[in-house]
């Protein structure tokens, strides 16, 4: 009798493990299989018959514990009941398309730039009032992948200088198109597009204006071509290079978060189709692309960075206007991996002798270290400290942001921080 019971027991077991390990094993064989191959048909094919072939071989032997007669028709039976059911389960969560919006209509003057590189940007440009300055001002937004949405206040109140003044959305984001190939979104990539740009629009040297990762790009086009920027402004930067900092501690807008944010966000993220696509894109990051296109991971990313905003600001500052123009998740994403990748351009950039301003926020929530990196490399760095002031600046203090600006182009006097640190 206690023989018997033991042996029901773990026969029980055993195809209580079996169910389990057949769902492992269908895991890790689709996302296994993204190694060699995009195609999700084949990944989903991959992942249910490693499936029922672990539930089978495991069923089996647990069959013969409980006395089954039919202990093979009971393991495949089992092993069928379990792919279908899994089947059914994903189609109904990770590969149930996630919403999608119809792209806003185009504002009045967009305009489009199909570039040698192979990209075709969307940009808008606000022309000199007066006798136009031979060096055009071009404003590179944040992110990666995070654009504004066309020229704001402060680049029309810089024509009156007699700046042609120009803001694009980058390759991926905005109303620029993306890449099929999302491994193509790179900071070399985006480097290449702004040189195309400065031919493009006829400018031998241009003025750059980097906010937070445009910053970033700003330092990268800066190492690449310096002979082309007259004048180069980082707003809050992101940092100038990643190797500098290898445990990742820059400063995250994620570590300002409220329990509220964080749970809205969560709420956003842990969803099925996006838990696979995440996993999916660390193997391979076509096959997420594969899974989840790039108009529902736009959307989601949209609504992940309009609830995290509020943490961008300084307390009691004006919300942040929400763009009709959509962030690239994409190009966020692989942009940033290969940021983590790229060489060091502080050696070239110390050899640099163009004037730089950097704007710190008090209330930024990157690292001093992190914008105090580009005061130490460029030669000709100026740092501003602002005050009552998050990581968005120009939305804090618009005046405040302007007037450096103008006092920066025009050769004014600034009001420059000279410590290595931080005010207390």
């Amino acid at each position: 009798m206690v023989r018997t019971l033991l042996r029901r027991a773990a026969g029980v077991t055993l195809l209580l493990l079996a169910i389990v390990l057949a769902l492992t094993a269908g895991a890790l064989a689709f996302l296994g299989t993204a190694a060699v191959t995009a195609t999700i048909p084949v990944l989903a094919a991959a992942g249910l018959a490693a499936l029922a072939s672990v539930a089978f071989l495991l069923a089996w032997p647990a069959f013969a514990l409980l006395r089954s007669t039919r202990r093979r028709t009971a393991a495949a039976a089992l092993a069928g009941i379990l792919a279908v059911a899994t089947a059914g389960l994903a189609i109904l969560t990770v590969f149930r398309p996630l919403p999608t919006v119809t792209a806003a209509s185009e504002p009045t003057g967009l305009r489009y730039w199909d570039l040698p590189t192979g990209s075709r940007l969307a940009y808008s440009k606000a022309p000199a009032r007066g006798t136009p300055r031979p060096t055009p001002v071009v404003f590179l937004h944040g992110g990666p992948g995070t654009p504004g949405d066309g020229i704001d206040d402060t680049g029309r109140a810089l024509t009156a200088d007699g700046f042609d003044v120009y803001e694009y959305d980058q390759l991926g984001s905005g109303r620029s198109t993306r890449l099929s190939d999302v491994n193509g979104y790179t900071v070399a990539r985006h480097v290449a597009d702004l040189e195309a740009i400065r031919q493009a629009i006829g400018a031998d040297k241009m003025v750059l204006f980097g906010q937070s990762w445009g910053a970033t790009l700003a330092a990268h086009y800066l190492a690449a071509y310096p002979q082309h920027v007259a004048k180069v402004a980082f707003t809050s930067p992101g940092a100038l290079w990643d190797g500098a900092f290898p445990d990742g501690d820059t400063g995250d807008i994620w570590d300002r978060l409220t329990p509220a944010q964080e749970a809205e966000i969560d709420a956003l993220s842990y969803r099925p189709r996006f838990v696979a696509a995440s996993l999916l894109q660390g193997i391979n990051p076509d096959a997420a692309h594969a899974l989840m296109g790039d108009a529902e991971a736009d959307l989601l990313f949209r609504e992940v960075l309009l609830a995290a905003a509020p943490a961008a600001q300084y307390p009691g500052a004006p919300p942040l206007r929400a763009p009709d123009n959509m962030p690239g998740f994409y190009a966020n994403q692989l942009t940033s991996l290969d940021a983590e990748r790229v060489a060091d351009p502080r050696p070239a950039l110390r050899q640099v002798h163009v004037p730089a301003l950097v704007m710190r926020a008090e209330g930024d929530y990157k690292k001093w270290a992190v914008t105090y990196d580009y005061k130490r490399t460029l030669p000709e760095a100026t740092l501003v400290y602002v005050e009552d002031a998050g990581h968005a600046i120009a939305s804090d203090q618009p005046a405040v942001y302007l007037d450096l600006l103008r006092a920066f182009l025009l050769g004014k006097p600034l009001p420059a921080y000279t410590s290595e640190q931080p005010p207390r």
